[in-house]
């Protein structure tokens, strides 16, 4: 297995396969409870050129992407509707005494790892190589998890997330932990 950059169109072709397999609409409630879900349903085209901006991390054996971890630089917050709060939130917190949006930040714009290759620290070595790709070019990394996918909110924990923020949203009835990564400490 590698772990790399997003080179090609198969490549996100591969990670639209694997988020599909994985959206909480298409998983048992064991599955949800026992290995966590994905949330948000990316547009091919708005995905295409996120990582023509700055390439998410994968995973792969051979060809196929077995685990991702999206970059997605602020630019794109209003390209995808279920992530608007989100960026409307970042720009009301603030972290360590100072507005997070005066941070060199980008947001994880989701992240999963296919089973069968979960438990392999496949998640945390794609966090690693997000640092090595980004880590001289941003400080913070961002994210939102829903307060239901425990496994989600153990992994990034364990990586280096720290809780920031937590706030409930009444259009889907779900509260979200907003995490930060801060590549300085």
């Amino acid at each position: 297995m590698t772990i790399t950059t997003v080179q090609s169109e198969a490549d996100v072709q591969g990670i639209l396969a694997l988020q599909q397999a994985n959206l909480r609409k298409n998983v048992s409630v064991d599955v949800q409870l026992n290995q966590g879900f994905v949330t948000v349903e990316h547009d091919p085209a708005v995905l295409t050129r996120m990582n023509q901006a700055a390439p998410s991390i994968i995973a792969k054996e051979d060809d196929r992407v077995v685990g991702y971890a999206l970059t997605m630089l602020p630019e794109f917050g209003a390209d995808v509707p279920e992530l608007l709060p989100l960026f409307a939130l970042i720009d009301s917190l603030s972290y360590a005494d100072k507005p997070l949006s005066s941070y060199a930040y980008y947001v994880m714009g989701q992240v999963c790892v296919a089973d069968g290759y979960r438990g392999q620290q496949v998640f945390d070595r794609m966090f690693r190589h997000h640092q090595e790709v980004y880590g001289d070019r941003f400080r913070l990394l961002i994210t939102d998890i829903s307060a239901n996918n425990s496994r989600s909110l153990r992994a990034h924990t364990r990586v280096g997330f720290q809780e920031l923020h937590s706030f409930y949203d009444p259009a889907i009835g779900e509260t979200w932990v907003v995490v930060l990564w801060d590549w300085q400490k």
